[in-house]
């Protein structure tokens, strides 16, 4: 999985941070984080799966304090390319978040955040021994914010059908693992629904609220299709912004976002 990524790290922006259809679901992600975390006070964050930075530097700019982590070190480093002189930056590292639990911080957390799949690529078990590993690192009323793909897209479902390809429509209805093309490369990827992280968390988190991400906003692999139809993808927007509220269109969405206590 590090290999895949690190061929990535070079075109992820162009290809998704980017992309018109990657700023629109990115804008949602930030909405939610607007409502959800609270106001004129600065966090510690820690970020897993931070890619190229993105969300790093935006949650800096917040003034909140990062520790922004990706198990891949070309993303590290296109993430540190990225930082300047002023006085609140993050702090970019390599880590596997499967040794979360052997990583020693100097402090505790408030918030652990985790965008646009970073917890798809967890089994399982993996997933569960994350929580379990998250628990520790957050102070008491910690919260986690992961943004993840359910076992159903519905935009996905009803463009592979137009294109006659029906394993496709339905591929992420499943338990087992499917290896999904993330810029060229096959990456291990589990499809969880809302109810899925609920149950696997239960013992250590109780689930906040959930919100479906890119319910109207297409997945990002049709860029090349909407790129030119940049009114379309505004109305679309716009739809999405009016039916984020329905928490229950989560696991119909390209993504959803999850916000967890801890108990």
């Amino acid at each position: 999985m590090t290999e895949s990524f690190d061929i990535s790290a070079a075109l992820y922006d162009d290809v998704f941070t980017n992309s018109h259809i990657g700023k629109l679901q990115r804008k949602l992600v930030y909405s939610f984080l607007k409502r959800t975390l609270p106001k004129n006070q600065s966090l510690e964050i820690l970020e897993i799966n931070c890619g190229t930075g993105h969300d790093a530097l935006w949650l800096a700019d917040q003034g909140h304090r990062v520790i922004a982590t990706d198990i891949s070190t070309e993303m590290i480093a296109v993430a540190n390319r990225k930082l300047t002189a002023t006085h609140n930056q993050p702090q970019f590292s390599q880590l596997d978040i499967n040794k979360l639990n052997d990583k020693n911080f100097q402090h505790s957390f408030d918030l652990i955040f985790s965008d646009f799949g970073g917890l798809n690529c967890l089994s399982p078990a993996q997933l569960e021994n994350f929580f379990i590993a998250a628990e520790k690192k957050l102070k008491p009323n910690g919260k986690i914010i992961g943004v993840i793909m359910p076992k159903a897209c519905l935009l996905e479902s009803i463009y592979f059908i137009m294109k006659g390809n029906l394993k496709k429509a339905f591929r992420r209805n499943t338990d087992k693992v499917v290896m999904a093309n993330v810029d060229g490369n096959d990456v291990s990827t589990w499809y969880y629904n809302p109810k899925n992280i609920e149950k696997t968390a239960n013992n250590l988190f109780t689930v906040d609220k959930v919100n479906p991400i890119g319910i109207c906003i297409p997945p990002s692999y049709l860029e090349s299709f909407f790129k030119n139809k940049l009114g379309l993808l505004k109305v679309l927007q716009k739809l999405d912004y009016l039916f984020n509220r329905f928490a229950f269109l989560s696991k119909y969405s390209d993504h959803y976002i999850i916000s967890l206590s801890k108990r």
